[in-house]
């Protein structure tokens, strides 16, 4: 028996292929604005628990151990299903009548920039924490705050040494985008989904969605490989 002649990747393709270009959108959105946004986060909740109050410091950590004890994909269905709930019923409770809704691809970011700004917080948590505490002082001495040190001195020397981790990160987070189809974002792996339930062409249907992620995914490890090894020739 001829399998590959049972199968019809060319008329998949015709048809799937379109969709699977509006996916990218989604998918390249939801990647660029949740990995800006995490930044954010991580390097909030890096200088927080380095350089906050101790009330402060004691809620990132009770963060830190919700995010990284939980699933991203139920992290993903807290925030799109859960919160808007919430948000309804706590304002119920002061008289307040409120329709909070979340958009699915709103939550998507949401939910990816929180889980990865947690993780990636420890990463630039160590890269500050790696920088000799003598400039710090020399800056101090010398008349800088000490925000403005820590922005002016010690976060550009930091940000040589971590950032091929967030590289990784942000490659990661691409892959991790197909979870926003369980929140009904319809990227990638929803599309493929879709298409594969109409015309029953699974083989095809996801054997191109595997070849779309490694088209995103590929070329940017290399990348993050390439800026690597040029920053640790540098450090020589």
């Amino acid at each position: 028996m001829n399998i590959l002649g049972q199968l019809h990747f060319s008329e998949a393709a015709k048809y799937l292929a379109p969709s699977l270009l509006h996916g990218f959108g989604v998918v390249v959105e939801a990647t660029i604005i949740g990995f800006f946004l995490a930044t954010i986060v991580g390097i909030f909740i890096a200088i927080g628990r380095l350089f906050g109050w101790k009330p402060l410091k004691a809620f990132l950590y009770g963060l830190l151990e919700i995010v990284r004890g939980t699933p991203l994909l139920v992290q993903l269905v807290y925030i799109y299903y859960v919160m808007p709930l919430l948000i309804n019923l706590i304002a119920g409770m002061f008289g307040y009548k409120t329709d909070v809704q979340i958009t699915p691809l709103t939550a998507g970011i949401a939910g990816l920039a929180i889980n990865y700004g947690c993780y990636m917080s420890e990463v630039i948590r160590a890269g500050i924490v790696s920088i000799d505490n003598g400039q710090t002082e020399a800056a101090l001495v010398l008349g800088f705050g000490r925000y403005e040190t820590l922005f002016r001195i010690v976060m550009p020397q930091a940000l040589r040494g971590i950032i091929p981790s967030l590289g990784n990160y942000l490659v990661m987070m691409i892959k991790d985008t197909s979870l926003l189809a369980y929140v009904a974002v319809n990227e990638l792996l929803l599309r493929t989904q879709t298409f594969a339930s109409q015309t029953f062409y699974t083989i095809e249907a996801y054997t191109y969605l595997a070849i779309a992620y490694l088209i995103l995914s590929v070329p940017l490890s290399h990348l993050v490989k390439f800026i690597e090894y040029k920053l640790s020739s540098a450090s020589r």
